[in-house]
């Protein structure tokens, strides 16, 4: 089926986005293959190119891809400066070792630098960047405004402030763009630690400014109103919502792990239960009403159904052919793609063709502008043909030609301007002859 365009009732909900990027990254979390690391990379990444709106919080995609690159490269330094607990032959380079206390066994300076303990962590800070990446594309791809819609009652006043520090930092960067070119047009420097700070409080000062702004606008509003609830209820509400979180991260540490599948999914689908009767609970405080509610339609099961498919794929495949996710570094061997992993990551790319497709703000701002100087354009020639068509009325009489018009006789009375000499009472009018 094709894709419609994206519009307030088919746009797809956001919480789908997330349990998609969320499987990308439990899928992530189950190899050290770069190769398959790589692969869901690229899904990821052809999945935002594809869905990415021109919304500013579909620009923070790049931001994770260069954050993953600095945890690399971090991972790389600390393993190069630390040493790795991987035992290695082939030496790369050996530094020098900074003595240590023998209460800091383990733990050493300088030294013998191996190329499998290098490779181990590549692989390492490999799989902690393709988490990274696919967090990045779920707050691409995710409206923050519809995803705050969708959150219970009890999370609302949490999530406001979540959606206002994630809409105002485009804000502030806009703010410190905006004076540094000032400060460039005034012919005085935007770099250094001394531009820094005299742009740092311009900035400090429009951030409060529109925290007391939008402090008055919510409190007129009647923002943090709550319903009075019997403490029991209260009570029970964070009992069932603490005990729904520790299980939701039990089993979510397991299910990450390799070792506890086992355990995971049972604590994590109890911590779910328990968390979700909580939150329901905890939404009886809230008066406020939803408005348009987020509709959870056919092509949002699609997209976070394929998301929870790699994910489960991934976790079979690691139970049959674990050589294969996890290349060893020890000794040092090529990777290779294995053929059905690789083939379920693919299913990721889902959501680049049952998404809808987004619409483009800047296209449809440049269609008005042009539409708009279009209505000008002609509005200024049928200006000027109207002009010219006066000019015209004015020289030839009230639009008729010379050819047409009859032959005036001359008065026989004294000449009466009425712009400067207007006739009175005591003037003699002048008559009309009468035949």
């Amino acid at each position: 089926m094709s894709a419609p365009q994206a519009t307030r009732s088919t746009a797809l909900h956001a919480g789908a986005w997330w349990l998609w990027a969320l499987g990308l990254a439990t899928a992530a979390s189950r190899t050290t293959n770069p190769l398959l690391l790589g692969l869901l990379v690229g899904v990821a990444g052809y999945v935002v190119a594809a869905r990415r709106t021109d919304a500013p919080w579909a620009r923070s995609y790049g931001a994770f891809v260069k954050l993953g690159l600095v945890v690399i490269t971090i991972r790389l330094v600390f393993a190069f400066v630390l040493g790795s607990p991987i035992p290695g032959t082939h030496t790369l380079v050996t530094l020098p070792e900074v003595p240590l206390p023998d209460w800091a066994k383990g733990v050493r300076i300088g030294g013998r630098v191996t190329a499998e303990g290098m490779i181990f962590a590549l692989y390492d800070g490999l799989k902690l960047a393709t988490l990274l990446i696919c967090i990045g594309a779920a707050n691409a791809l995710a409206n923050p405004s519809r995803l705050l819609k969708s959150l219970p009652g009890a999370l609302y006043e949490a999530g406001v402030a979540v959606v206002v520090a994630m809409t105002f930092a485009p804000n502030l960067v806009a703010d410190v763009q905006r004076l540094r070119a000032a400060r460039r047009l005034r012919g005085r420097p935007d770099r250094g630690f001394k531009a820094l700070l005299q742009v740092g409080l311009p900035v400090l000062e429009g951030a409060l400014e529109r925290s007391v702004a939008l402090a008055a606008a919510m409190d007129a509003r009647g923002y943090g109103r709550t319903a009075q609830v019997p403490r029991a209820v209260r009570h029970t509400t964070s009992v069932l919502t603490l005990g729904g979180l520790l299980g939701i991260c039990a089993g979510t540490y397991g299910l990450l792990g390799d070792t506890g599948g086992g355990y995971g999914l049972p604590l994590l689908l109890a911590g779910l239960a328990a968390a979700l009767a909580g939150l329901w609970l905890g939404g009886r405080r809230s008066v406020r009403s939803r408005y348009r509610p987020e509709r959870w339609g056919v092509r949002a099961w699609l997209v976070a159904g394929s998301g929870i498919a790699v994910a489960a794929l991934m976790m079979w495949a690691n139970d049959y052919a674990p050589a294969a996710l996890h290349p060893p570094a020890v000794p040092l061997t090529t990777p290779v793609l294995p053929l059905w992993p690789a083939a379920s990551l693919l299913v990721g790319l889902l959501p680049a063709f049952a998404a809808p497709t987004p619409g483009s703000t800047e296209g449809k701002g440049r269609a008005g502008r042009t539409d708009h100087t279009d209505r000008a354009s002609r509005a200024e020639r049928a200006d000027e043909a109207a002009g010219r068509a006066g000019t015209a009325d004015a020289a030839t009489g009230q639009g008729r030609t010379p050819e047409t018009t009859p032959p005036t006789a001359p008065p026989t009375g004294p000449s009466i301007n009425p712009s400067t000499n207007p006739p009175t009472d005591t003037e003699p009018c002048e008559k009309e002859p009468t035949q």
